[in-house]
This record gives structure tokens, C-alpha cells and sequence, in this order.
């Protein structure tokens, strides 16, 4: 095992249920936080060749 391979961050094994709620509800707000702050960065650096989004197309037009 290299150095590289070693865990970030160790979660809990053994939390409530409540607990875990709680943990889970923390790193949203970490995610949000994060996506606030860096949105323009994270989208200029978004890959051109990613699939198209599918409500980008919304259409009236029936199939046949």
C-alpha cells in the first residue's frame, strides 16, 4: 500500500441513526458550500465532450 492509497477522511462505522442523519446533513451543507463558492470554476471547467443534458432539448413536436 502507498501513501496515496490511505482514506482522505475515516468515517464512523457505529453512529445512530440520528447520528448519521446529522453527519449526512453536514457534509450537504459542506457540498452546497463548496459548490457555491467554486461554481463558475467547476462549470468553465466541465468537459466539452460530456453527454448533452436531456431538458436541454424540451420539444413540443409530437414523435409521429
Amino acid at each position: 500500500m502507498e501513501p496515496n492509497d490511505l482514506p482522505i477522511v475515516c468515517l464512523p462505522t457505529e453512529l445512530s441513526g440520528e447520528d448519521a442523519a446529522r453527519l449526512i446533513e453536514f457534509l450537504y451543507q459542506i457540498a452546497e458550500g463548496l459548490e457555491r463558492l467554486y461554481l463558475g470554476e467547476l462549470m468553465r471547467r466541465r468537459p466539452s465532450t460530456a453527454a448533452p443534458d436531456p431538458d436541454d432539448f424540451q420539444t413540443t413536436d409530437t414523435p409521429f
